[in-house]
């Protein structure tokens, strides 16, 4: 696995960069520390996953991560910031980043990258708690499951996924069995064409 650091202090890129090449399965192709690098050494390299800062001089991580999205629809970067932000967070999210870790969780780094590059997106434990309030703010009028083409009862799941419950919690409060739940949410992601339960939670609260 192809890993690109961008970090404006040196010292911490070093430090990822041991940390990330201890694990044995990852590689760091190189090291950037601003925002116009970031693009820049995409570009160059094509990094399976590109492990950013937000808060850089000049162009920031969020700005730079914006551009590299857009020209690349499939790229993965996976934000690690000292910075918990709601609207850092919000951003992140808005413009399809894999995740958003703090970068005082050094011990969920590698775990993070490895989920990221599964196709799963990932939240420091900082940050998915406050995922719901941040997203919903302003926002009452219940999702327009139909113009989605959900069921009812696809929107009735989605709700409570969203609420953080598990699998078996969905299926005890909707008289279900697990394995139907399970087999709805699947369907459900292939319909919204998401990736997992994270993303869907993130959809519900954007379109409430």
């Amino acid at each position: 696995m192809n890993i690109l650091i961008v970090d404006d202090d040196k010292l911490v890129a070093m430090s990822l960069k041991m940390i990330i090449e201890a694990s044995g399965e990852m590689t760091v192709l190189a090291c950037g520390h601003s925002g116009m690098e970031a693009i820049e050494l995409y570009e160059k390299h094509m990094p399976d996953i590109l492990l950013m800062d937000i808060r850089m001089e000049g162009m920031s991580g969020l700005e730079a991560g914006e551009k590299i999205i857009k020209k690349h629809g499939d790229a993965k970067i996976l934000f690690l910031t000292t910075f918990n932000d709601d609207e850092y967070i919000v951003k992140a999210l808005s413009i399809g980043a894999r995740g958003y870790i703090i970068k005082q969780e050094y011990e969920s780094i590698v775990p993070a990258l490895k989920s990221v590059h599964e196709g799963q997106t990932v939240f420091g434990s900082e940050v998915i708690g406050k995922i719901p309030d941040m997203l919903k703010k302003g926002k009452r009028n219940g999702l327009d499951y139909e113009s989605f083409g959900l069921t009812r009862q696809e929107y009735e799941i989605v709700e409570l996924v969203a609420k953080g419950l598990s699998n078996k919690e969905c299926a005890d409060s909707l008289c279900l069995s697990e394995g139907t739940v399970r087999n709805y949410i699947s369907n459900i992601l292939s319909k919204l064409g998401l990736r997992d339960r994270t993303n869907l939670a993130i959809f519900y609260y954007k379109h409430i």
